[in-house]
């Protein structure tokens, strides 16, 4: 059966005699709500009814997303413990001084998240099986259901589906890590064990986690955090005994594998970073140039080398 692909629909108009902004044209509403900041448009999506259908329809949704990626922002995170609050500040990167807003969120005392990097506006926040997304602009933070998982230690990337208009958290766990008394003389000192299981939760209706099949029996490397670009997640892992790069289709949920170029520093100290749109790997020793390994074309596994000279760990001892 095929899918239909999505078409924005206009929301329907109602009059509603309460609302004297009813009367108003749509399109008068949408250019009201695409000039309002982003608290006012979360308040009006609680006190109108009429409002929220507007706020809620794709055509809005596809407007207000198209803006706010010709408009980058930078977003700044702040937790603060002995008020158990998480700060949020966001600037315009052309006049920070001037254009920019602040929401805090107030956290349980015996939980600390650890966020990632926004994507469309939304962040994820993890601590352990609990989780939550949320919006920086307007304040509104959703916990989701947890991670179905006995075990403690879990690796989790958010990212979105442009193909099916989706966000998607994929979650990855092991049974514990390596502590001083694992040890075997085969095995690199730098791997991490198995992920064994492999969940994907979708924003939307359907509140729940969902299982997962991975036919590459890999390591994930805990130091590196995932990045998602253009549908797809990547992060670092070890795969058949080798440093790798993993990617998950968002759309399709299939995992991939990518060689990382035969560099000695970049098997072991290597950090995924997001370069001109394209994944790249830092790699950089206690001395010599930092060299960043950009991915060209994942499906022929080519990479471009970039070579930057910066200042040795040694000169940063020096410095008082």
């Amino acid at each position: 059966m095929k899918k239909r692909g999505r078409k924005s629909k206009k929301p329907e108009e109602k009059r509603d005699e309460y609302d004297p902004s009813s009367i108003l044209p749509l399109e008068l509403k949408i250019e009201i709500l695409m000039k309002s900041p982003p608290k006012s448009i979360a308040k009006l999506g609680f006190v109108s009814n009429h409002w929220s259908s507007i706020i809620r329809s794709q055509v809005f949704t596809d407007l207000y997303m198209r803006r706010s990626l010709a408009q980058p922002r930078l977003l700044f995170s702040v937790y603060r413990p002995n008020m158990q609050m998480q700060f949020f500040h966001s600037c315009s990167q052309e006049d920070p001084s001037s254009d920019h807003r602040s929401v805090s969120y107030t956290l349980n005392p015996d939980l600390r998240y650890s966020f990632s990097p926004p994507i469309g506006g939304l962040i994820f926040g993890q601590n352990n099986t609990k989780a939550m997304i949320g919006n920086p602009s307007t304040g509104q933070f959703v916990p989701l259901p947890r991670i179905k998982t006995q075990r403690k230690h879990i690796f989790s990337i958010f990212g979105y589906d442009p193909v099916n208009d989706l966000y998607k958290v994929l979650c990855m766990t092991v049974r514990t890590l390596r502590g001083p008394h694992y040890f075997r003389w085969e095995d690199p000192m730098w791997e991490e064990p198995m992920t064994e299981e492999h969940q994907v939760f979708t924003l939307g209706p359907k509140q729940k986690w969902r299982m997962l099949e991975c036919k590459y029996l890999h390591r994930h490397h805990s130091g590196s955090q995932g990045i998602c670009r253009d549908g797809v997640m990547y992060y670092l892992a070890s795969f058949n005994d080798k440093r790798s790069l993993m990617s998950f289709d968002l759309s399709s949920e299939e995992f991939h594998v990518t060689k990382l170029p035969e560099d000695y520093i970049l098997q072991q100290f290597g950090n995924m970073v997001d370069h001109s749109g394209k994944i790249a790997i830092v790699s950089q020793a206690y001395s010599g140039p930092m060299d960043l390994w950009v991915l060209e074309d994942a499906s022929k596994e080519e990479w471009s080398k970039v070579a930057a000279l910066v200042p040795s760990i040694d000169t940063y001892r020096c410095m008082h």
